[in-house]
């Protein structure tokens, strides 16, 4: 069992900056692929970014070039630092862990932390 709490999310201005925090519980942190979702009101649940336990990085064609997401494994926690933020980035933003090989589907999710982006 994988417990992960995400922070970091908040009301921002179109143009600015946030940076999301995962923190996973247990051991074996290092050996899972860790990525950063969202879902929009009226919207499916759609992968932002992903990092897997070799640090290989995907990114949604929607936020490249404007996220970066990276691990810290001696603090078990994934980041999402995301810039250039845009009203269409406003969602709820869900952390997941996943073994490698399994579908995040089948995975660990968190609570998810609210981004808004207005002016």
């Amino acid at each position: 069992q994988v417990h992960l709490v995400e922070s970091g999310g908040g009301l921002v201005q179109p143009g600015g900056s946030l940076r999301l925090s995962c923190a996973a519980s247990g051991s074996i942190f290092r050996f899972y692929t860790m990525g950063w979702y969202r879902q929009a009101p009226g919207k499916q649940r759609e992968l932002v970014a992903a990092i897997t336990s070799g640090g290989s990085k995907s990114h949604a064609d929607s936020v490249k070039g404007r996220v970066i997401i990276s691990r810290d494994n001696a603090k078990n926690t994934v980041y999402l630092q995301m810039n250039s933020l845009k009203p269409e980035d406003t969602a709820v933003y869900y952390c997941n862990a996943a073994p490698s090989g399994v579908p995040a589907s089948n995975g660990f999710w968190g609570q998810g932390t609210q981004v808004a982006v207005a002016s």
